[in-house]
C-alpha cells in the first residue's frame, strides 16, 4: 500500500487549541482545498461536471465511500500541529494538498475568529519540504508499507476515540484481538478498492490487562446544524503471543488508523513492544 505522510507544524498561537482540533482542522482543510481545486463557476459539486476527477469531491462530498487521507492528531494539544496520512492514488494528488494545507495558515484562518497562524515546517515522508516561510524544490515520493519488526508481547495504545461496532452497537469496552484484526483488515481492503472479507487467518494472542474508557466527544456539523458525537473508547491493552500476521495488521493500522471517523483524526493507535520497554 502507497502513502504519504504529511507532517505539519506551527507555531504557537495567541489562544490555546480546543481539547479536540480534529473537526476544526478538518472543516478548515476542507474550505481551502475546495478554494484550491474548484473549477465551477457556481461552485457547487451537486452535479458539477468536474465531480468524477475531483480530490474535494472524493474526500468530502463522495457518499458511502472510504476517503484517501485521515487526519494524525494529539488530544490536548498546546498548538494546531497534525498530520495528514494520504492512501494510493491520493498520493498523486500531494501538491493540491500541500497547496491547501498553506491556505489553511495564510489565508483561511481556524476557529470562529478565523486566526491565522503562520507555519514553522512541513515534512512529507520525513524530507523537510516546507520551512521559514517557503516551499522546497523537492519531489516527494509515497513510501510502500512494510513491517520489519516482529514482538510477541505488545501494548496497544489507543490515542484517540476508537469507533467501531459490534453487535450492532458502538464498542464501549476493551475489544477482542479477533475484532480489531478483521476491523483493520477490512479498511485496509476498501482502501485499496476492494470489497472487506473474511480474514485469511484466525488472530492468535491473549488479552491481557486493560485500562480501557470510553471518552465523550462531541463536534458541531455546519452543515447539519447540529452537535454530533464522536466519542469511542481510548487507554491501553496489553496482548501477548500475538501472531505475526495480526502484529503487521497492527502495524498497518499505525498508518491507516481504524473505525470510524478517521478524517477527524479519530482511530490513532501506538503499537510497542514490551520487552524492549523493560530494557
Amino acid at each position: 500500500m502507497r502513502y504519504i505522510k504529511i507532517e505539519v507544524t506551527s507555531k504557537r498561537s495567541a489562544t490555546r487549541p480546543p481539547r479536540f482540533i480534529g473537526s476544526m482542522v478538518r472543516g478548515c482543510f476542507g474550505v481551502s482545498l475546495k478554494k484550491i481545486v474548484c473549477i465551477n463557476p457556481s461552485y457547487e459539486c451537486g452535479g458539477c461536471f468536474a465531480k468524477d476527477d475531483c480530490i474535494y469531491f472524493d474526500f468530502f462530498e463522495k457518499k458511502n465511500h472510504i476517503h484517501g487521507f485521515r487526519l494524525d492528531i494529539e488530544l490536548d494539544p498546546q498548538k494546531i500541529d497534525f498530520s495528514i496520512y494520504l492512501f494510493e492514488k491520493s498520493c498523486d494528488r500531494y501538491p493540491y494538498i500541500l497547496s491547501a494545507v498553506h491556505k489553511m495558515f495564510y489565508d483561511t484562518g481556524f476557529g470562529k475568529k478565523r486566526e491565522k497562524l503562520p507555519l514553522e515546517r512541513i515534512v512529507c515522508n520525513d524530507t523537510l519540504i516546507f520551512e521559514n516561510g517557503e516551499f522546497l524544490q523537492k519531489k516527494i515520493e509515497s513510501a510502500l508499507f512494510s513491517c520489519e519488526t516482529f514482538s510477541k508481547d505488545i501494548r496497544l495504545s489507543f490515542i484517540t476515540p476508537l469507533r467501531i461496532k459490534y453487535e450492532n452497537r458502538l464498542l464501549t469496552q476493551t475489544p477482542s484481538l479477533r475484532h480489531l484484526i478483521q476491523s483493520i483488515y477490512n479498511r485496509y481492503l476498501t482502501i485499496l478498492g476492494l470489497k472487506p472479507q473474511k480474514l485469511p487467518f484466525e488472530p492468535k494472542g491473549v488479552v491481557g490487562s486493560s485500562d480501557i474508557k470510553f471518552l465523550e466527544l462531541q463536534r458541531y456539523s455546519n452543515r447539519q446544524k447540529t452537535k454530533m458525537n464522536l466519542g469511542g473508547i481510548i487507554g491501553e491493552m496489553e496482548i501477548k503471543e500475538i501472531d505475526k500476521e495480526s502484529f503487521e495488521l497492527l502495524k498497518l493500522a499505525e498508518i491507516i488508523g481504524i473505525g470510524k471517523q478517521t478524517v477527524f483524526g479519530l482511530g490513532k493507535i501506538k503499537v510497542t513492544d514490551m520487552v524492549a520497554e523493560t530494557k
